[in-house]
């Protein structure tokens, strides 16, 4: 039995608007994130030292290309996720001279030098585009670390400084590449022991990591990248800003599911006499046929709550309802709670074999939602498989491990400028720096390619003819050149 299966997408809602009419939620959506964007100054966004640097370079310096890659980490592959969402909700919108007046009057009392007349130039002349292309690989795809995802170069000399000055915000796509990045490698984790012990693994897994984290984080929009980025390899989420960031900019009809579920506050507002009227009250409410809720169910005593009360008084009801209680263990050490809990439910529901030879519990399941990082799933799911019981019994949320327990060195991402134009000669640069040469970065205007069946990153002048060139034109001069959906996104991802 799938643990979490999907279900119908709903209709889109309608809002009472202003004059009380109704808009389609859509546009309801699109009107905030306009006005949340147009309150951002885009020139601002960059890091104080950015302002000086226009003044840095070699007299004659009239372009400039730099590039992103993952320099090592935790995990040997990164899945390439969030570029777009960046792009589309912060440079579509064109520069101003309010926002160039803005920046000038900050910076000069902020202590730093401003190109005033080159940003004038840009609102101006420019129309507001900024003169920048970026090609990337697309997104969805599992790149070996040590290779350039992206690039971004200047595409007019008056601004050539331009690709520096925006570092600070393409590079934050470290944040939904690490999170998508780990959010994969666990689910090869657990598709590894659904493969071992169920029969149906294609079916089940979509769904056996359910994203918790929305409370952990530090704010909505690491909520809304994270839980996306989470779902583009997972269907289960209740984090309900990454779901609709993600149908919003890439293009879904509904991106991940939940199903109803307790929190302790629904059950111990029973009181501890009345935890088995909380349990029925679940029952009463959410039971049907091929339905499927979730009960946290260690408020008191988790193992009398499962061999008495759901085994015990309420078997009976759950059986006859066809409905699939997933029971939360929620406190204690998940190797040694979630084993024994399995245990108590087989003896009072009883379980059958499958094909491979591993128990599956009938009308039951678990979900463990404490606890769990990359280190302890595949514990607690050893655990239960030395024991016999199928990896169709468990299902996982992960909060703040998946959502915020990563940082920009979890794969040791580097945004450096490879190459620059000067008095008509291009000339490759970079650093290598004798302390750490695990910094060391590239020269040249860079091309992610596959050559042999393996990818390579090479200079563009030594691209052969037989090279399959994955980097794509995604933004030029102000426009978005190329998108992806999450129907392609999560295609290229199981491909």
């Amino acid at each position: 039995m799938i643990l979490f299966p999907k279900v119908p997408a709903p209709h889109f809602k309608t809002y009472k608007g202003a004059n009380n009419k109704e808009i389609q939620r859509e546009s309801f959506q699109k009107n905030i994130t306009e006005s949340n964007t147009m309150n951002t100054n885009f020139i601002l966004d960059t890091d104080s030292y950015k302002a000086s640097h226009f003044l840095q370079f070699p007299e004659g310096t009239d372009y400039m290309v730099s590039y992103s890659e993952s320099r090592g980490g935790l995990f040997d592959n990164t899945v390439f996720f969030g570029l777009q969402y960046i792009l589309k909700e912060y440079f579509q919108n064109p520069i101003t001279m309010e926002m160039v007046k803005e920046a000038g009057d900050f910076f000069n009392k902020h202590g730093l030098p401003f190109p005033k007349k080159d940003w004038e130039y840009i609102a101006g002349e420019k129309k507001g585009k900024l003169p920048i292309r970026i090609r990337a690989v697309p997104e969805g795809s599992v790149i070996p670390n040590h290779n350039a995802l992206f690039t971004v170069e200047s595409t007019d000399p008056k601004v050539f400084w331009l690709p520096g000055w925006i570092e600070t915000m393409l590079l934050r796509v470290w944040y939904p590449i690490t999170v998508a990045t780990l959010s994969y490698e666990l689910k090869n984790v657990i598709r590894g022991f659904l493969d071992q012990t169920s029969d149906s693994p294609e079916n089940e897994i979509d769904f056996k990591l359910h994203d918790f984290g929305s409370r952990g984080v530090s704010s909505r929009e690491q909520a809304m990248i994270g839980g996306a980025a989470h779902l583009i390899n997972f269907s289960g989420s209740d984090t309900v800003v990454g779901v609709d960031m993600l149908n919003r900019i890439y293009e879904s009809e509904m991106s991940g599911f939940s199903i109803p579920a307790s929190e302790h506050s629904t059950i111990t507002s029973w009181g501890q006499d009345g935890e088995e009227s909380a349990y029925r009250n679940m029952l009463k409410n959410f039971s049907k046929p091929g339905g499927i809720f979730a009960c946290v169910s260690d408020s008191y005593d988790i193992y009398n709550a499962c061999e008495n009360l759901w085994g015990g008084s309420l078997k009976e009801e759950i059986q006859n309802s066809g409905t699939t209680v997933v029971i939360r263990p929620d406190s204690g050490v998940p190797e040694e709670v979630v084993p024994a809990v399995m245990e108590i439910l087989e003896k009072q529901f009883g379980s059958e074999t499958n094909s491979k030879g591993y128990r599956v519990l009938n009308h039951v399941r678990v979900i463990q939602g404490d606890g769990v990082d990359w280190e302890s799933i595949p514990k607690i799911l050893s655990g239960i498989v030395e024991k016999g019981f199928s990896a169709s019994n468990l299902a996982f949320g992960m909060g703040g491990a998946l959502l915020q327990k990563v940082n920009r060195d979890t794969q040791k991402f580097a945004y450096k400028c490879s190459g620059v134009r000067i008095h008509g000669e291009f000339r490759g640069v970079s650093k290598n720096p004798i302390t750490d040469p695990s910094k060391s970065s590239k020269q040249g205007i860079l091309e992610l390619i596959k050559r042999d069946g393996k990818f390579l990153t090479v200079r563009r002048e030594e691209i052969q003819k037989s090279d399959e060139i994955c980097f794509e034109t995604i933004y030029e001069d102000g426009e978005i050149r190329k998108t992806h959906t999450l129907k392609q996104i999560r295609k290229r991802l199981n491909g």
